[in-house]
């Protein structure tokens, strides 16, 4: 099939040809490679402790490393790897070096029936995140709608955190966020804009919700890290080089490059990508009054506050036609039951692929580490002092 897809093809859809079936290779030799000795086992209570414990000795408040431990490890459980513990010494070091506050609370500065603006305080991205989600759904149940738009906060996690607090109280929620600039606009050369992440939450029957959490890029910065640190190439459509090239070698991308908006080259409509970017912009930085686009701090320096935007919706579904989980369940079975296409076996919907990792994780008893990562949060536990995280006996 590959061969004739390829004879039948332009020179340039050929190479792009080559370089998928050389990626694949790749990776199964690296797949055949990886031994279960490389896996590490942690029981989710023993991760999240294991992050307060890293918080609480770098002076967080702990309610606050509380909140973060609980959105890290809820990453990692739904399979969002890039976003969890991998991401626990950044937030251990904005607390350390100062530029990020130890504890301290959001304020609201203005506030009318249905909408609000926050200033964070320079506290986690998660505590604001939480403050301003709550906000939004007791606006939304009095209001009908409640959206909060923060400034002066930070890192805040996985997006779907905050819009599934929402849909568990009944709402359809929304999270957006701008990022450090590391997505290359199209046709550039440097990057300009943030990886800008959005979600969507909407409840449906039974306990059922559609959730969508993505990036504004072709993938988090976060992916790029751990194939590096696994030392397996990138798919080409995820970064560029230093020249703003396409590169399959993750520390080009790292080391001054950047990441592809959404969809990746223009051909193949980074260009859309491109302008969801900015759309995010728009209701976090600019709306919010934060540093916006390539003024936000990179994510690497610590000689100041990242000042983020973010923007939190809640939706109250009883303020339009009734019967809103109905139909949602009705849409989100046509999608699963549809035919799948020819080498495929199931059609899922956003929240499904989490859904299936949660469970893998409830059967197993935890939630799989690569042993580099055990390796650097044991090197932390010793930096900090504290008691390593235990794996399951």
């Amino acid at each position: 099939m590959f061969n004739l897809y390829y004879l039948s093809t332009t020179t340039s859809a050929r190479r792009q040809c080559i370089v998928l079936y050389n990626h694949c290779l790749r990776l199964r030799r690296f797949t055949m490679a990886t031994k279960q000795d490389d896996n590490v086992l942690v029981p989710l209570s023993e991760a999240e402790s294991f992050v307060e414990r890293c918080m609480v000795a770098v002076g967080a408040k702990p309610s606050h490393a509380k909140d973060l431990a609980t959105l890290l490890v809820c990453a990692d459980y739904r399979g969002h790897f890039s976003h969890g513990m991998n991401r626990l010494s950044m937030y251990v070091e904005d607390i350390r070096s100062g530029t990020n506050a130890k504890d301290g609370e959001p304020v609201i500065l203005k506030e009318m029936g249905g909408t609000a603006w926050v200033d964070g305080k320079n506290v986690l991205g998660p505590v604001v995140g939480r403050f301003c989600t709550d906000l939004a759904i007791k606006k939304a149940k009095e209001a009908g709608i409640g959206m909060v738009v923060a400034k002066g906060s930070n890192h805040f996690g996985i997006a779907g955190w905050y819009t599934m607090r929402c849909a568990e109280a009944g709402m359809l929620g929304m999270s957006f966020t701008n990022t450090s600039p590391l997505v290359v606009p199209t046709r550039a050369k440097k990057p300009v804009l943030g990886t800008n992440p959005l979600s969507l939450a909407a409840p449906a029957e039974k306990g059922d919700s559609f959730v969508l959490d993505m990036a504004t890029s072709t993938v988090a910065l976060g992916k790029i890290e751990l194939n590096n640190m696994k030392e397996i190439p990138i798919p080409s459509g995820w970064g560029t080089d230093s020249n703003g090239q396409l590169t399959q070698n993750p520390s080009e991308v790292l080391q001054g490059g950047g990441l592809m908006a959404l969809g990746g080259p223009e051909v193949l409509g980074g260009y859309k990508g491109y302008g969801l970017s900015m759309g995010v912009e728009i209701l976090c930085g600019i709306l919010a009054g934060s540093a916006f686009g390539p003024f936000v701090r990179h994510w690497t320096k610590k000689e100041e506050e990242a000042n983020l935007g973010q923007c939190f919706i809640a939706i109250n579904p009883e303020a339009f036609a009734p019967g809103f989980p109905g139909r949602m369940s009705t849409l989100m079975k046509e999608c699963r039951t549809a035919e799948p296409a020819e080498g495929e076996t199931e059609v899922l919907v956003a929240g499904d692929p989490e859904r299936q990792h949660m469970k893998k994780v409830d059967e197993e008893g935890g939630v799989t580490y690569h042993r580099n990562l055990i390796q650097l949060m044991d090197k932390l536990a010793k930096d900090l002092t504290i008691e390593p995280m235990k794996p399951k006996a």
